[in-house]
């Protein structure tokens, strides 16, 4: 039989749960930071899929539009377009959520600008015709949503930024290539 000292303690004490509490913490965290990095390369992933379907879009309407791409995203969800004269059994070119330009996927998504239109005004193609474009996709939040910036052009290129802002334009409808705020994707 064990004699009793007077000094044994029931439980925990503060120190122990405050142990506790701090490893349970630091392996609850580990499992949250993977979850928003995967959250993060699936939102970045969209961004670029959107990207190059505006260009696939956008190149399909080239076609038709007597080789002037559209400024106003909208013409690109009508049957044959904003097209004068375009039969209306022509598919639609782009969904009308991408468009529309709303925020999708954690990214905002804008057309910062174009190229110049025929001149002069030519009726057999669009009242709204531009001969280059840029669209691009950027974090709602940045580290939350994404990280990279995404663009695209007329040119057919997709480039990124790595802090998340808009990829760098030339001010004629196309991407400046830049070592950091236009990194080509391959």
């Amino acid at each position: 039989m064990r004699k009793s000292t007077g000094r044994e303690r029931e439980g925990f004490g503060i120190v122990d749960l405050l142990f506790v509490v701090a490893v349970l913490g630091a392996v609850g965290a580990a499992p949250v930071a993977g979850v928003v990095r995967a959250r993060i390369a699936a939102n970045e992933s969209a961004a670029i899929g959107d990207v190059r379907t505006v260009i696939s879009a956008q190149s399909a309407y080239q076609a038709a539009n007597g080789g002037w791409y559209e400024s106003r995203f909208f013409c690109l969800t009508v049957r044959g377009g904003c097209i004068p004269s375009s039969p209306t059994s022509t598919p639609t070119f782009l969904d009308s959520q991408l468009a529309s330009l709303t925020p999708r996927a954690g990214y905002g998504r804008t057309t910062p600008e174009f190229g110049p239109g025929p001149f002069p005004a030519d009726p057999t193609v669009s009242a709204t015709s531009t001969g280059a474009y840029v669209y691009t996709a950027t974090p709602m939040v940045h580290g939350q949503t994404g990280v990279r910036g995404f663009g695209g052009d007329s040119s057919g290129i997709v480039c990124y930024s790595q802090t998340g802002v808009q990829p760098t334009t030339s001010g004629s409808g196309l991407l400046k290539s830049d070592p950091t705020l236009c990194i080509t994707l391959k």
